[in-house]
């Protein structure tokens, strides 16, 4: 069982009562993950919602050629894979992976039903982040179309900046440490053409760094660019 601090600590069920989180604190799981691990693979039943609370994961999916492709990136306080256990209650339509070492807290898709179906709030907390959440999906869906390759890999930087970035005295550091290929993965490129876009944006000295410790020196600079995409 989940502690009650953690419950208290989800901004997702911030406007739920102290008794009701109480409540689903009894019906949430906490659990401890590695490294690689899956906590779940496409095709497994979605019987229980997923939200990480300490660490990183990935959301990936198998290509035609049976390779992991990465598509998402989840932070702290994020709900993942929320689509199909809320509202099929099929199986899942992805991977989920652990980046490193974290805990993911679990709730069974009928208790999570109960506490929505009991407060409205909580019902429009999760619509707004599941808005959030398509209306990200589309303008993905629009850079990989309209955009440039350089502003597509610029436009990942900043949302990756925003969500992990940690100020330093060089820069802002990514706290997610991602391979070439996951960010070429999520850019919708090669590892080829990401790996020489971030070697001219070193070299422009917008950005810092090797392997997965990524610095963004001029986050102004970067911005520019997916300013000049919307152009």
């Amino acid at each position: 069982m989940a502690s009650q601090s953690s419950i208290d600590s989800l901004p997702l069920f911030a406007c739920l009562s102290e008794a009701d989180r109480r409540a689903l604190a009894k019906h949430a799981v906490e659990v401890p993950i590695k490294k690689g691990q899956f906590i779940f693979r496409e095709g497994d039943p979605a019987d229980w919602f997923h939200i990480v609370q300490q660490g990183n994961v990935k959301c990936v999916k198998s290509n035609p050629e049976g390779r992991e492709v990465t598509l998402k990136v989840l932070m702290p306080g994020d709900l993942f894979c929320c689509e199909a256990s809320a509202f099929s209650g099929d199986a899942h339509p992805g991977c989920a992976q652990s980046m490193g070492e974290g805990t993911v807290i679990k709730i069974h898709r009928k208790a999570m039903l109960d506490v929505i179906q009991r407060n409205p709030e909580a019902a429009v907390s999760i619509i707004n982040y599941l808005s959030h959440r398509l209306r990200e999906s589309q303008d993905n869906a629009k850079g990989f179309a309209l955009d440039r390759a350089e502003q597509r890999v610029a436009a990942l930087l900043v949302n990756l900046t925003e969500r992990s970035g940690i100020q330093e005295t060089n820069g802002i550091r990514i706290s997610v440490r991602l391979t070439h290929q996951d960010l070429a993965d999520m850019a919708g490129l090669t590892k080829e053409t990401t790996s020489r876009i971030l070697g001219r944006f070193k070299k422009e000295q917008l950005l810092a760094g090797s392997g997965r410790q990524l610095v963004i020196q001029d986050l102004s600079g970067i911005q520019h660019l997916t300013i000049n995409a919307k152009l």
